[in-house]
């Protein structure tokens, strides 16, 4: 790979040098906008006065190639050698043995990673990308891996950053975790009970009598102020003139038969298709999950061990058709399609055998943004942080729904108008939702929007603080 001149924009000048001052902070950056390459700049000025290593957590694929790749494409980072630590525990302590300055590794790895090196912790900077992986921190209970590397966090870690687009994906709530690493409870609370008790007041739900958390109407405010001084918010509308974002919502309506038995078991959460194939959901979330399955044109009708070995049943082929009719109107053009379950993978690639599954060969990325690959199957969770897709195509087809959010916009913006625009590709971008009308599919939609509502007020709140 050649090397290119980095000459960086206003906004990355920004960013480094946040990056650099704050020795513990945080940079929400709208997704496309370079804080990888910002953030490996601040790392080797850091590596120049210090002399000691970082370590980067990030999502398996980011670790194993995004920031290596970006480390060799600017010639101002010649000397910044990125040393991926991933694979089988072997290639992991060979990885760790070799001589580097930025060490990158994916979360599932951190209880692994922090007994390993024991009182040998060499990292006094860490760099937590996609730090939204940090939300579920607990000081008793909440997510293994982050509660492991709660124990290093402040006691063997001089600088800390956290990186993200979407800092609040589900929520204020979502906050709490991320800042804990950042400050140790010091803005928004020692412990998480102390953060909701604050900002917050409890909701049961009517149906599973499960308790969520519903932020007071001063809490926006409150906490913006808490963090202006440790968080940078930027966004690409506020430098770019992006191209245009068209949604496209292709409402598909199920024939009366299967609109029978899709209300039998969103009401009674079971249902006997005509296959004789019996299906019931046991509790408020596994009846959801089952009319989510419906929506998308297959049910699940056993429990199996694993994803793989299910058993499912294909109730209609209306999204395939959908979907079908959204290729060829693309005339041509590649078409990036987004799944959930894997019965609606085989579907898809049974469907159109042309398309191509991006599992984890990064040359698939390389033939997509080609032009090779006319369809492209990739589930969110796994094809969504530090890709890049844009040179391939300019359409997405939602094939099914799930609720998160971040890993919706995280996928969309692999193609999305502030990378086109980056790469020099002034053209439309176009987001096709496969909806099956009446189902929970439209439910998934408006919950999605309302936690984007939630994220975009967080950032531009931000902004404004700093101001």
């Amino acid at each position: 790979m050649t090397r290119q001149p980095f000459k960086p924009r206003d906004y990355q000048r920004a960013m480094i040098s946040h990056a650099y001052m704050v020795d513990r902070g945080a940079l929400w950056a709208g997704m496309g906008l370079g804080k990888t390459v910002s953030a490996l700049t601040m790392l080797d000025a850091l590596q120049l006065v210090y002399g000691e290593p970082t370590l980067v957590l990030a999502p398996l694929r980011v670790a194993q190639s995004t920031w290596p790749d970006e480390a060799a494409k600017w010639d101002h980072l010649k000397a910044t050698e990125v040393v991926p630590v991933v694979g089988t525990p072997r290639e992991r302590r060979a990885a760790l043995a070799r001589p580097g300055t930025v060490y990158t590794t994916n979360y599932e790895n951190i209880e692994w990673l922090i007994a390993e090196l024991g009182d040998r912790w060499p990292f006094t900077t860490v760099v937590a990308d996609e730090s939204t992986r940090l939300k579920n921190f607990r000081l008793s209970g909440g997510g293994v891996r982050a509660r492991a590397l709660g124990r290093v966090a402040h006691k063997k870690v001089k600088r800390w950053l956290n990186l993200t687009g979407t800092p609040s994906p589900n929520g204020l709530i979502d906050l709490w975790g991320q800042q804990w690493f950042i400050d140790w409870g010091q803005r928004l609370g020692v412990t998480i009970d102390d953060f909701r008790q604050r900002w917050f007041r409890p909701l049961f739900a009517d149906d599973t009598g499960r308790m969520t958390w519903v932020p007071l109407p001063s809490a926006q405010a409150s906490i913006t102020a808490k963090l202006r001084d440790v968080c940078l918010s930027l966004e690409a509308g506020d430098y770019f003139d992006l191209p245009q974002l068209v949604n496209n919502t292709v409402y598909v309506d199920m024939p009366g038969h299967c609109r029978v038995k899709y209300r039998e078991l969103e009401r009674d959460m079971y249902t006997q298709l005509d296959s004789g194939h019996e299906v019931e959901a046991f509790n408020a979330a596994t009846r959801t999950l089952k009319c989510l399955q419906f929506a998308s044109g297959a049910l699940y009708t056993d429990d199996g061990t694993t994803d793989d070995s299910r058993k499912w049943i294909e109730v209609h082929d209306l999204k395939l058709q959908a979907l079908q009719s959204i290729i060829n109107e693309a005339a041509g053009e590649p078409v990036l399609v987004a799944y959930h379950f894997r019965s609606d993978l085989t579907r898809l690639r049974k469907a159109f055998p042309k398309g191509v599954h991006l599992g984890h060969d990064p040359q698939t990325i390389r033939d997509w943004n080609a032009g090779k690959i006319p369809v492209l199957f990739a589930h969110p969770e796994s094809a969504g942080h530090g890709l890049n897709l844009q040179d391939g195509g300019r359409h997405l087809a939602f094939f099914s729904h799930w609720w998160a959010l971040e890993p919706y916009q995280q996928i969309i913006e692999r193609i999305g108008p502030t990378r086109q625009a980056q790469s020099g590709h002034p053209r439309t971008v176009y987001v096709h939702h496969i909806v099956a009308r009446g189902t929970v599919d439209e439910l998934v939609m408006r919950r999605r929007e309302t936690k984007a509502t939630v994220q975009a007020l967080l950032m531009e709140g931000m902004k404004r603080a700093r101001r």
